[in-house]
């Protein structure tokens, strides 16, 4: 028998697992971005001129596929499905829902809300949850975009 309180213990623990997946993988964007800007800088310092280096075209898919292969190991290990419509939805709009949280308070509060976002995302798996997930990921996106563009 499926009631309520035995679904709610075996969707917990899912979404939990998303979140802390979420704000690492947060983390490690935020992280790996300020570090190439950090490196083209550098080596750009002494030119005029345009200038990209190797990080600088590669690093967003670099940082996409890292992403994709995280989450679709981990969506795997925690059953939630279906894989297909929740991954590329917490990946695409993600870098909207990070780059406002970095700039209205810093880069730990992109981790909170990487997990946050992940969490709502994965909430909407389930047909019980689904209206409370999208509501929570249009809200985030929302707010993304007021604060990006107020």
């Amino acid at each position: 028998m499926n009631t309520l309180r035995a679904e709610a213990r075996t969707v917990i623990p899912r979404v939990s697992g998303a979140a802390v997946t979420g704000a690492v993988l947060a983390c490690g964007a935020v992280y790996f971005l300020s570090w190439v800007k950090r490196d083209s800088d550098r080596a750009c310092e002494k030119t005029d001129g345009l200038c990209w280096t190797l990080w600088d075209w590669a690093a967003i898919p670099v940082a996409f596929t890292t992403a994709s292969v995280i989450l679709i190991v981990v969506y795997k290990q925690l059953g939630i499905r279906p894989r297909l419509a929740v991954i590329p939805m917490t990946i695409l709009p993600a870098p909207i829902v990070l780059a406002a949280a970095q700039v209205a308070a810093g880069s730990w509060t992109a981790t909170v809300v990487g997990g946050m976002w992940s969490c709502s995302l994965a909430l909407a798996a389930w047909s019980r949850y689904r209206t409370l997930g999208i509501t929570a990921s249009a809200v985030l996106l929302l707010a993304s975009l007021v604060v990006l563009y107020h």
